[in-house]
């Protein structure tokens, strides 16, 4: 149940998805700043961290977004010009999580997202998160880093996708 939370909250944060008629977005590095609020307590973190990206690994997450999204149901999905806008409401166990998320493609290299979810009841003894992310392209991808692995902050490598 935590797994299919994280995934509907985590894919509309990361745009995955989208429009059929979208861009792909560029093949390489791609550093990823997140600010996170949850409620209650209006408790903020703020992370970065950066992943290799190909086209093959997108299709894949839109993939695997898609089957955690069968517990959802989209009540608006809307792109006008470099902006799109997803409304969902999922259900987890007993809990409705309530989600908007507004993506915006500043130019081809990068991309910030707003998303707003909404617990009812708590999950987790969580009431709402707003998470803030910047996506910037940086280039190829270091030698040995490979499409879906992720450099944490401290360099560590973890590996989100069999190549």
């Amino acid at each position: 149940m935590k797994k299919m939370y994280i995934a509907a909250v985590l894919l509309l944060s990361y745009g995955t998805v989208r429009a059929a008629d979208e861009p792909s977005m560029k093949e390489g590095l791609w550093s990823i700043h997140d600010v996170d609020t949850t409620n209650p307590g209006n408790k903020v973190s703020d992370s970065t961290h950066s992943i290799c990206r190909s086209h093959a690994w997108d299709q894949e997450v839109q993939a695997e977004s898609k089957k955690v999204m069968k517990s959802c149901t989209v009540l608006s999905d809307t792109t006008a010009g470099n902006k799109h806008v997803t409304e969902a409401k999922c259900q987890i166990g007993t809990t409705t999580i309530t989600t908007k998320a507004i993506i915006t493609s500043l130019n081809e290299n990068s991309v910030h997202s707003e998303t707003h979810a909404t617990y009812s009841p708590a999950l987790g003894g969580v009431s709402d998160t707003t998470t803030i992310q910047d996506q910037k392209y940086q280039g190829s991808c270091p030698a040995g880093i490979s499409p879906g692995d992720m450099i944490l902050s401290d360099g560590t490598v973890r590996h989100l996708w069999k190549h």
